[in-house]
């Protein structure tokens, strides 16, 4: 496996050429160096045809699919995606409308009001958290049979941020029987494709998904996919680029491009069996939790997420605990602990998070419970919401207002509200409930 742009790079770092271009430390400093710009023979992300292009077909080797950069992560990718499944939508005469578990990132709310595109939500029966949206096949195909109108794609996130993964197979074979895309916001899991068997979105179905290399991968943050199934209709690889290029940077990070194909290097030298063996060892720390009392959530195997309350804590509390033992969280709420790990975290790294789980007293359980979110109702489009402006109020003040800007934390970065909806009691309760005191309505 060749890393033409990471050698490139290094290449130019060590020569003695006076840098006449941007950036403007001018390759001083130990990073510096090697952060540079669209000089000859460096290739240009958005009109490829030379070392990134080589780059880029590599990484199409390894996932299977048609495979582009991100360097600015996987919002970049999500926003290229919707734009190319309009593009796809208007070749079929199909209204711009898509069909989204709710639990997507503000990365995709802010893009369907950039692109004008209508929503219908889609809840599953039973999720105890507004960041978990398991949608099922029979979900869907109700949803598709009672629409007025065909929409252009299904829009789907798994992993999702707490470690839940939604049966893609299923949902493709339905999104396929009624003519539809689906796209797959796999941010968390770019990982899955090295599975024995891959469960990466591409192999199971989906026409396209994003991935972010940065998260699960040991790449700079910022570096991410956009995958397009070798399957899926040409017209979206063949606008992909063009798509990219719309929303993103002139300017993208050579460090972020280098990492990118430095780590097709690290994929191609075999990832698959050390991550098959991390896996086995992420398994006995969790079935050592299970044994001392804690209750587990999801089922993706990079993740452990612990429902903290069952334990008689908050997620926020055991987080604060751990920190005591030098181990920082990935996320953590009133009802959830979160902890991402890869093959780079170290045997004794993953020894000490065991010992100081296994160190905390078990107290009675916490029964309380985060208010329960139904689907608000929606008093304009998410355009209109965003362009309205908006003046900032009280939460404890707000029922009745229309969401104008997204509020949310990041992470998670999956919002309660979206813009253009009508904020009500229930809405509020969850809004104080996780810390959010102060919130954008329409004027």
């Amino acid at each position: 496996m060749k890393t033409p742009i990471y050698n490139f790079v290094q290449k130019y770092a060590k020569s003695d050429v006076a840098r006449m271009h941007m950036p403007g430390h001018k390759g001083v400093g130990e990073i510096e160096k090697y952060d540079i710009t669209e000089v000859f023979g460096a290739d240009s992300l958005y009109e490829a045809d030379g070392i990134i292009a080589q780059s880029e077909a590599n990484a199409s080797e390894l996932f299977g699919a048609r495979t582009i950069y991100s360097a600015e992560g996987s919002s970049l990718s999500i926003r290229a995606m919707l734009y190319l499944a309009m593009l796809y939508g208007k070749k079929r005469g199909l209204a711009p409308k898509i069909l989204a578990a709710r639990n997507a990132h503000k990365s995709f709310a802010s893009a369907l009001g950039l692109l004008d595109i209508d929503v219908e939500w889609l809840l599953p029966k039973n999720s105890d958290s507004y960041l978990s949206s398991p949608v099922d096949k029979a979900v869907l195909e109700e949803a598709l049979r009672r629409s007025d109108e065909t929409p252009v794609a299904v829009y789907i996130t798994s992993p999702d941020y707490l470690g839940g993964e939604v049966k893609i197979g299923e949902i493709a074979e339905v999104c396929h029987k009624y003519g539809v895309l689906l796209l797959v916001d796999n941010a968390h899991g770019a990982y899955l494709k090295f599975l024995n068997p891959s469960r990466h979105p591409i192999d199971l179905g989906a026409d396209m998904c994003c991935d972010s290399a940065h998260k699960t991968l040991p790449s700079l943050t910022g570096a991410g996919y956009l995958h397009i199934s070798k399957n899926a209709p040409d017209v979206l690889f063949e606008n992909a680029k063009r798509a990219m290029s719309l929303f993103g940077s002139t300017s993208p990070s050579y460090l972020i491009l280098s990492s990118l194909d430095k780590t097709n290097l690290y994929l191609a030298s075999g990832y698959r069996e050390r991550l098959s063996e991390f896996i086995l060892r992420v398994d006995e720390i969790k079935a050592g939790l299970v044994n001392a009392g804690y209750t587990l959530f999801g089922s993706e195997p990079l993740k452990i997420t612990i429902l903290a309350k069952k334990f008689g804590y908050t997620g926020v509390e055991l987080a604060k605990l751990l920190s005591g033992y030098g181990i920082v969280t990935e996320f953590s709420d009133p009802d959830y602990l979160v902890l991402m790990l890869t093959p780079e975290n170290t045997d004794e790294e993953l020894s000490r998070l065991l010992l100081a789980l296994t160190a905390v007293p078990k107290l009675t359980e916490i029964t309380s419970v985060p208010p329960k979110l139904t689907l608000p109702r929606r008093a304009m489009s998410i355009r209109e919401a965003i362009l309205s402006g908006g003046v900032t109020v009280s939460a404890r003040e707000a029922v009745g207002r229309v969401i104008s800007a997204v509020t949310v934390g990041c992470p998670p970065a999956v919002p309660i509200l979206v813009s253009g909806e009508v904020i009500d009691a229930c809405c509020r309760d969850a809004f104080l409930y996780y810390g959010i005191t102060e919130i954008s309505v329409v004027e």
